[in-house]
């Protein structure tokens, strides 16, 4: 699993011009799932998401996580960042799981924040939605559960 984690004063997703989800201070999650994905990536992510240290403490120094701050967390799937171009110029996907299985394991990544305490507003998967943030900082951070070691 893949995940672009973007520090927000304020963010929101809209599908058909309704917004869908909403947050103000936290963070905006963008989720994607590969093939082979499992438990154990939905768990390293959604461990180090939660207790990523990018918020400032009373010193001004990145020290704190979104629970402490009392941030919220934006969640999106967003398959496209899968999309493989190191042949061409048109993205491949093909290491994209399955639309069933990335359903599945990005929901079950929401329920994992959701149990550590966070507030989750979410996209709709599948959907064509619109974006909007003010990236904080900007702070901007990627993880790969493939590349944790």
């Amino acid at each position: 699993m893949r995940a672009v984690i973007q520090r927000v004063s304020e963010a929101s997703v809209t599908v058909d011009e309704k917004v869908v989800g909403q947050i103000k201070h936290g963070l905006v999650v963008l989720i994607g799932v590969e093939q082979g994905d499992g438990p154990e990536d939905v768990r390293y992510l959604a461990n180090k998401t939660v207790g990523l240290r990018i918020f400032a403490d009373t010193a001004g120094k990145m020290n704190q996580n979104v629970l402490q701050v009392g941030g919220e967390i934006l969640a999106i799937s967003q398959f496209t960042l899968l999309g493989d171009v190191r042949r061409g110029m048109r993205p491949s996907f093909t290491d994209a799981a399955p639309p069933d299985q990335a359903r599945q394991l990005y929901q079950s990544f929401c329920q994992k924040l959701r149990q550590q305490g966070c507030q989750v507003a979410e996209g709709v998967f599948q959907a064509d939605m619109k974006v909007r943030l003010i990236n904080d900082g900007p702070v901007t951070i990627l993880l790969d559960s493939r590349k944790r070691f």
